[in-house]
């Protein structure tokens, strides 16, 4: 086996933290990649951001292949009390990796640092709101609509997206969260004869599949019960009118008002965060600039808290009810195995990973020949060199310009 063009040294226990100088370009997802086959568990990439956090997932799953899975925790993409909830696909990734993580015994997750402050519902809510429906079992189509509506499914006229649900005689069509396609489940009499993936957009029947797995289509529960609890709580917490609060009028009806999330934990005893989904013993790997995002995300949310806090007919949970604050961040962190990457120069016994970055070397410049950067490159170069382009055409289009400089280049 070809040994690794980028090997970090891991640390052995909570109590020996690794520094590494932050490596140039995609070197940084090279190493990241490496150290998800050398860990034997879980590492958990921490950025300063989303951009950064989507950046990353995508470069390290190049270098990763198919021998190490890369998964996604993606952020709300709201702000804090924001009138307005998640995408349904958001919340499905959200669902679905929540799920996997307690089992999980290898892979990379990358997590933008508030994200990772988020308290979430209980692994409890997540694991015990799951099901599975398989071929051959009996299914009531009555009691099924019921089971999905009060796990925050959607009853529409046509399934389109995750979360969504239709009945039409002896079919269910449903989108389950965390799966990349809806399901079509076929019933004789009470029985479940067939279950086939279909496409949404020409609502196609296509591959057969003895079993489908449900997960709860919000981070919440959103049961009769759960809902007058949650009323109970509110009028507890806070000295609204009930008549005169949407929020409160919206769940008594039984809908899901727009922003609830940032009310999720009036909906459990206790809530947790990511930390306690992980297995052990989970690697965090501190990305250049994330630890003082943190502070930055924290005192943005305390000063939009401020400006909203005083709506009577909506208010609000606090900062600290919703997230960690960076210094229990820092406190969770101090007690797992734990890198960090740092800029050069920012720590004594940082190691610096020998990288450089990219030359340019644009293929056409005013008054030079064709590729005529990346020709006295290559002749000074001792190593070998690897292009690299995000689709067919446009390979054929470049090795076309480097024909025309007289580069013949092999393809993969």
């Amino acid at each position: 086996m070809a040994s690794p063009l980028i090997q970090l040294p891991l640390p052995a226990s909570s109590k020996q933290r690794r520094y590494w100088v932050e490596p140039h370009g995609s070197a940084l997802a090279l190493a990241l990649a490496q150290a998800g086959r050398d860990h034997a568990s879980l590492v958990v990439v921490v950025t300063r951001d989303t951009h950064a956090a989507h950046e990353l997932e995508a470069e390290i799953a190049v270098f990763a292949g198919s021998d190490t899975e890369v998964l996604q925790f993606p952020d709300w993409e709201t702000l804090p009390w924001d009138l307005f909830s998640p995408h349904a696909e958001i919340v499905s990734q959200r669902v679905a990796t929540l799920y996997r993580l307690p089992t999980l015994r290898r892979g990379v997750l990358v997590v933008p640092v508030a994200t990772l402050m988020q308290r979430l519902a209980p692994r409890s809510y997540v694991a015990g709101s799951s099901l599975i429906l398989r071929v051959g079992e009996r299914l009531d189509l009555g009691s099924e609509q019921r089971r999905l509506a009060a796990a925050g499914y959607r009853n529409v006229p046509q399934v389109n997206e995750p979360g969504d649900f239709a009945i039409r005689g002896a079919l269910l069509d449903l989108y389950p969260m965390g799966s990349p396609v809806p399901y079509r489940i076929e019933l004789f009499d009470e029985d479940i004869e067939s279950i086939r993936s279909f496409d949404p957009d020409t609502q196609r029947s296509d591959h057969k599949v003895d079993a489908v797995r449900l997960l709860p289509a919000r981070e919440f529960p959103l049961t009769e019960e759960s809902a007058k609890a949650f009323r109970n709580t509110l009028r507890e917490r806070f000295p609204i009118d009930p008549r005169r609060c949407p929020l409160y009028q919206d769940i008594k009806e039984g809908g899901a008002p727009a922003g609830i999330e940032y009310y999720l934990p009036l909906f459990f005893e206790h809530t947790e965060t990511l930390f306690d989904y992980l297995p052990e013993p989970a690697l965090f790997v501190i990305g250049a600039g994330a630890l003082e995002a943190s502070d930055a995300f924290w005192t943005h949310t305390a000063q939009r808290y401020e400006q909203r806090a005083h709506d009577v007919e909506r208010p609000l949970l606090p900062p600290t009810e919703l997230y960690l604050s960076p210094q229990q961040l820092r406190e969770r962190l101090n007690g797992v195995l734990r890198a960090d990457f740092v800029s050069a120069g920012g720590h004594p016994h940082a190691l610096a990973l020998g990288t450089q970055p990219a030359p340019l070397l644009p293929l056409t410049r005013k008054g030079e020949a064709p590729a005529a950067a990346l020709r006295g490159f290559l002749a000074a170069y001792p190593g070998r060199v690897l292009l690299t382009v995000d689709s067919p055409g446009r390979r054929e289009a470049l090795i076309e310009q480097l024909a025309g400089a007289g580069l013949q280049p092999a393809t993969l």
